[in-house]
């Protein structure tokens, strides 16, 4: 078949091209750089066990454990940005700068709070947590000291967050972007000098992140103090805005725990139906979180600029928003769908030589390359009912989903034979349900109005 009229076909079966829209200029604006601080976290966390791998065997495995328990905290509590970024950006919409910084200020407060409970509750608890995990004695104490000495940077990470919110709800990705990577190359930099040169052992990593993060988060105290002394906001905290930080970020928290859920029940079960199973999962978990990452910058974008529409009452600005974003995650979608078909045959190649690994893989890579373009469309709707501020539907939608994918999961752990070759392949197909179930449930609320609720604050 000849290359050209090929290629035309493609390009005829694909969404509109982008930078053919009005909205294209904002999207990208807010997009690229949410996309390089989302990527920039986990390459330098690649550096950072590369750095701790040098202590050997049993150190790397404690910076495995302790990591899973700090990513978690962090996975939950990332309510904090995303509730602070739909405040923040509806009053600025609203030409309410300065109602909008208190909303950001009161979110900063509502980080520390949190963040000081969690070590209070997660310091003397980090041996059980580290057994609860599955430490073996020869890791557990690697995993406790890194653990303890990171929670030191639970407040500060958890200000990153809130900081994040407040600059991403004015219009501001960049300066989120830069944050990023200065905090992480800090880390790369203190780490290999605490652990190389001075011989600090797992506690120079877990040092190098508390130095760094603080640094971040200071970073982010600078920007936004100095913004609401220009608006003449004050920065003590104010108890009404608090409850009402908490109140959005309730839901949000009910909403990242459904999903949460949903990967480790996904995990558990993969873990049942065998070892090669499980490697196999791992590897496409990976992947297809990578590509998550794209979709979600898309995501971001959307909860700011609904957020700015919504709060200047320009209904039909949000509609058309919407539609805008909903053709770029399909767009990136299909994109993604293709990237992964063509590289699936070479896709296990860098993970593994178990032949029986590799055929797991390309079976369960064949779903999550389908998977892509409602994936577009599910991230993109989900950040977008965020940054309206309809957190107590995605909350109920999450656990809803939740509840359609568990009996799909159980079918798999416990109706198939034991030894099915097609195991894992299923467990995706009920991953694909799940992602299903929550694409009818947010394409029908975008498709309503009542989440098209104007002004500066939403009732």
């Amino acid at each position: 078949m000849p290359v050209k009229p090929a290629l035309s076909r493609l390009r005829g079966a694909l969404p509109a091209p982008p930078f053919r829209h009005t909205h294209d200029r904002e999207i990208l604006r807010l997009a690229v750089p949410s996309f390089f601080a989302l990527v920039s976290e986990p390459l330098f966390l690649l550096s950072d066990s590369a750095i701790v791998g040098t202590l050997g065997t049993q150190a790397l495995g404690g910076l495995g454990v302790a990591g899973q328990v700090l990513l978690t905290l962090a996975n939950l509590c990332v309510f904090l940005a995303y509730g602070t970024t739909s405040a923040v950006a509806r009053r600025f919409g609203a030409g309410q700068t300065a109602a909008g910084l208190r909303s950001g200020v009161d979110g900063l407060w509502l980080a520390v709070l949190i963040g000081a409970a969690i070590v209070a509750v997660c310091y003397p608890a980090a041996p059980w947590l580290v057994q609860a995990l599955g430490a073996s004695p020869a890791v557990a104490p690697y995993a406790v000291v890194y653990l303890r000495i990171s929670l030191l940077s639970t407040p500060a990470l958890l200000v990153i967050l809130a900081g994040t919110g407040v600059l991403r709800g004015l219009q501001d990705a960049t300066t989120p972007l830069l944050v990023a990577v200065g905090t992480n190359v800090a880390n790369i930099v203190l780490c290999a000098w605490f652990v190389l040169v001075l011989d600090w052992g797992i506690a120079g990593s877990a040092w190098a992140t508390v130095i760094a993060q603080t640094a971040g988060a200071g970073a982010y105290l600078v920007v936004v103090v100095r913004a609401a002394r220009r608006h003449g906001v004050g920065l003590a905290p104010s108890l009404a805005g608090l409850r009402a930080s908490a109140t959005a970020g309730f839901a949000l928290f009910v909403r990242t725990v459904s999903l949460r859920v949903v990967l480790l029940v996904s995990t558990a079960v993969a873990a049942r139906l065998g070892d090669p199973e499980l490697a196999a999962h791992q590897v496409a978990t990976q992947i297809w979180s990578l590509l998550v990452f794209a979709l979600d910058a898309i995501a971001i974008a959307g909860q700011a600029i609904i957020g700015r529409y919504l709060g200047a009452s320009d209904i039909a600005g949000a509609r058309a928003a919407t539609r805008r974003m909903v053709e770029w995650g399909v767009f990136a979608g299909v994109v993604f769908a293709v990237l992964t078909l063509a590289l699936r045959p070479w896709a296990p190649l860098p993970f593994t030589d178990d032949p029986h690994v590799h055929g797991l893989l390309l079976s369960a890579l064949l779903v999550v390359a389908l998977l892509q373009p409602l994936s577009g469309v599910v991230m993109v709707l989900d950040g977008i009912l965020m940054g309206a501020g309809d957190q107590r539907y995605l909350a109920w939608a999450s656990f809803w989903t939740m509840l359609a994918f568990l009996p799909c999961a159980a079918l798999v752990r416990y109706a198939l034979p034991a030894g099915s070759p097609h195991g894992l392949t299923w467990l995706w197909i009920a991953f694909a349900v799940w992602i299903l179930a929550r694409g009818i449930t947010l394409g029908a609320r975008a498709r309503g109005g009542a989440w098209l609720v104007a002004g500066a604050a939403r009732p």
